[in-house]
């Protein structure tokens, strides 16, 4: 479910009141401001700082879609050590 139109996007307070040369940010559900464009902003994901740019195309996205806290790990197909054919 999406947040009413009439309340307007969710930004922290926390975000307007960081300093201009550290801007980190705990805040995941907040959205991206426009005046962040350009800025190098670290989100954390629940263990470390991920380093993002912010760019015109993620303002109006979460914080949280751009910093992961899952790490992938491929599966691959590996032969079982009982059925190797020779």
């Amino acid at each position: 479910m999406s947040r009413s139109k009439w309340k307007g996007p969710f930004v922290d307070t926390s975000i307007f009141k960081t300093k201009k040369n550290q801007k980190k940010i705990w805040s995941r559900s907040s959205t991206i401001p426009n005046f962040l464009v350009g800025e190098t902003v670290f989100i954390h994901n629940g263990r470390e700082f991920k380093r993002i740019n912010i760019t015109r195309e993620k303002v109006g996205f979460k914080f949280g879609e751009f910093s992961f806290t899952r790490k992938f790990v491929a599966k691959s197909k590996s032969v079982a050590s009982g059925s190797k054919k020779k």
